[in-house]
């Protein structure tokens, strides 16, 4: 058997080496201190839609701004940080060594924290790259590369100079998360600078929405999803003090979840532009996924067989189920959504909202949660201060994720519903949008009321924690022994396959999963930038002109993204009430692309001409005088704020690189064109009786917004 050492060498020196505490300790307290911020916006995000005034007037605080915040601050401060709080703890005892480097290691927590804070200040001042999960600009992209690579390379070298002859399942998921989420954020994020804080997508339209939603989607699959399999592997046996399951499960389900994860990007533009074909291998491979997702749920549920006495009396086992419960109905419901049918109803709906953070909230947070309240016992050597206040924890924050789920999936149905429905007659129903809006207020109140329980749960853990670490004292290190590899005996020819060609070799496996991993991406996005028939020309579609050009990013900066979509489905009541579908050859210029994926105001891909001047200019500065009754906050500051035109020529300079045909030396003349247009712009508000500057800002996002959709019309 493996690890058993041979008759001969049972005399062979132990080596004796230490573990660290400190950087778990250090990654637990991020993960707290920036867990508990995340979620105080994420709150502050879902009051705004009862309240929308609680922006105070301010461009920081308005909701289109804070909520990219609050998920990055989830996902990579919060879960990232517990990830890497687990790994630290878990990696160096299952292959019985230290990280391999500790000042690779401090470099990695620091770093981290860096970029986090450069994320809370840059987000909400406007500088976004508008592409979900992965709105930052280039230097912190850069930063992030450099960061994880080494993170990579600190534990790949670990699992190299290990004292166990074979690498365990957690390990695994640790290794494949890092290969893929490196290869997903490079791929995704290659961008052409134009200054510090701004740069354009090297891709556009259809292929930019594709390998968004290829890293969107395995951001949360190899973030969110596999790291913390991982840490169930190593964390849920150790709480129950059981083995894993089966260990031939594991194996089936860490390739096949692999393999299968990384072709599913697509069920996301289900029924858009995206090319048929790529739409259909979407959905296909989603709904396969249910069978590796449920096989890692079945392996860690089945752990605790004969042991679920314990269940009831340990709150760390409580936290776990929750949490593995969650994953499971979570990856149940994602294949689900993949289907068509299912798909034409809940998605831009705030169903995604509750599906989202079943998973965030029930599988992320709970078994962060049973993590943290299993290590700090163990690393400050006492007992957890208060059981009662932990069981609490459990019920309240049980009680905060139903508070939260079950409106946001009644409001998904609402939504859909009163969208799709038509009278007798033939005609919508309800043909002004803010009707279904207004249905939702009190739906999203309940939801402010789940996240307001489940945060002060949050609060209760951190007194229990701290006091636990207060009344007891860090163990700095930890002393182990354990054979050198060299001496351990090897087991026989005939071992299991796995483990001969994967679990002695950390660089094969590692080497293997990228392989695993890359080949789905491929297939899905080579043919559809090499075939040009996958996204057909149409002729009348223009380069933006340089004021549109300027509205767009202006567009981009506020976030409008966030809660209006620019992608008109082929469906009845969506041509009804938005105008013509859309086109695949209508966003060619379109860097990034912005068909949005939650429609919390209109599409807005027709909305060019619906509307005069005066009307967009009115509703940016108030919008319930055109609107009563709408929560779109307000814009004011694009009245008053100037249109900075320095940076036309370097913007226009930047679309001629990416290929977009401006004529020869027009970057010199684009202020003139622009200072044209918006004169003709200031003439028509001025007919209407508004008396506007043509420098501000809020005449470029005009311009912009008169541009939607106008192209075909003329085609």
């Amino acid at each position: 058997m493996s690890n058993v050492p041979h008759p001969a060498l049972a005399t062979v020196e132990l080596d004796e080496f230490q573990y660290d505490n400190r950087i778990v300790r250090d990654f637990a307290i991020a993960t707290i201190l920036f867990g508990l911020i995340g979620m105080l916006v994420g709150l502050l995000a879902a009051l705004q839609l009862v309240f929308p005034d609680l922006n105070m007037d301010l461009p920081y605080l308005t909701f289109s701004r804070i909520r990219p915040l609050h998920t990055n601050a989830v996902i990579f401060a919060f879960v990232g940080n517990g990830f890497f709080t687990g790994l630290y703890y878990s990696a160096p005892r299952v292959l019985r060594t230290p990280m391999w480097s500790p000042m690779l290691s401090r470099i990695h927590f620091w770093a981290w924290q860096f970029i986090i804070l450069a994320a809370a200040i840059t987000l909400p001042m406007g500088l976004t790259t508008s592409k979900e999960y992965a709105e930052l600009e280039w230097p912190l992209d850069i930063a992030i590369a450099v960061v994880w690579v080494a993170a990579l390379i600190n534990l790949v070298m670990t699992t190299i100079h290990r004292r166990t002859e074979h690498i365990y399942a957690a390990v695994w998921f640790y290794i494949a998360s890092f290969v893929t989420v490196a290869m997903l954020h490079v791929v995704n994020s290659m961008a052409l600078p134009i200054s510090l804080f701004k740069s354009y997508s090297v891709y556009a339209g259809v292929q930019d929405a594709l390998v968004q939603w290829w890293y969107g989607h395995n951001a949360v699959a190899f973030f969110l999803t596999t790291p913390y399999l991982g840490l169930m592997y190593y964390f849920l046996p150790k709480a129950a003090n059981r083995p894993i399951y089966s260990y031939r499960l594991s194996i089936v389900h860490f390739w096949a979840l692999i393999f299968l994860y990384i072709w599913a990007g697509p069920h996301h533009l289900l029924y858009t532009s995206l090319p048929e074909w790529a739409q259909t291998l979407g959905t296909v491979f989603s709904v396969m996924l249910i069978a590796p997702s449920w096989g890692g749920m079945i392996n860690g549920l089945m752990t605790l067989r004969g042991a679920w006495d314990k269940v009831r009396e340990d709150v760390v086992l409580k936290f776990m189920v929750v949490a593995i419960t969650a994953y499971g109905m979570a990856t149940f419901e994602g294949p689900m959504l993949s289907f068509k049918n299912v798909n034409a109803i809940a998605h831009y709906t705030d169903w995604i909202v509750a599906h989202v953070h079943v998973g965030a909230l029930g599988w992320n947070g709970f078994l962060t949660f049973g993590i943290l309240y299993w290590l700090f016992p163990r690393i400050y050597g006492r007992p957890l201060y208060s059981q009662k206040a932990a069981n609490f924890h459990f019920w309240i924050g049980t009680l905060g994720i139903l508070f939260y789920t079950i409106p946001m999936y009644w409001a998904g149905w609402v939504q859909s519903s009163m969208w799709k429905e038509f009278t007798q007659e033939g005609l919508l129903k309800y043909p002004n949008f803010l009707e279904t809006v207004t249905q939702l207020k009190p739906l999203y109140f309940l939801r402010s009321v789940g996240g307001t329980l489940y945060i002060v749960g949050f609060i209760v853990m951190i007194y229990n924690l701290w006091m636990t670490a207060l009344k007891g004292k860090l163990i700095a290190t930890e002393t182990a022994k354990a054979m050198p590899l060299n001496a351990i005996w090897h087991a026989e020819k005939s071992e299991y396959w796995h483990r001969r060609l994967f679990e002695r070799k950390p660089l094969a496996l590692t080497v293997f999963a990228l392989v695993a991993v890359a080949i789905g991406g491929m297939i899905e996005m080579i043919p559809t930038f090499m075939i040009k028939s996958n996204v057909p020309t149409i002729t009348a579609v223009k380069p933006y002109t340089p004021l549109e050009l300027q509205g767009r990013d202006i567009y981009v900066r506020e976030g409008c993204y966030v809660c209006h979509t620019q992608m008109i489905r082929p469906f009845r009541s969506e041509i009804e009430r938005y105008g013509e579908y859309s086109k695949s050859g209508e966003f060619v210029y379109d860097y990034p692309h912005q068909w949005g994926s939650k429609r919390t105001g209109p599409d807005l891909h027709r909305v060019g001409g619906k509307y005069p001047d005066s009307w967009h200019y009115n509703h940016m500065e108030d919008p319930t005088t055109m609107s009563p009754g709408s929560i779109m906050p307000r814009y004011g500051w694009l009245l008053e704020d100037d249109l900075d035109t320095s940076t036309t020529a370097a913007k226009i300079r930047a679309m001629q690189t990416l290929g977009v045909p401006y004529e020869k030396g027009y970057d010199k003349i684009a202020n003139a064109d622009l200072s044209k247009q918006s004169k003709e712009i200031q003439a028509r508000l001025k007919q209407s009786g508004i008396k506007a500057d043509e420098d501000k800002e809020i005449i470029a996002l005009i311009a912009y917004l008169q541009r939607l959709g106008t192209d075909i019309k003329n085609d």
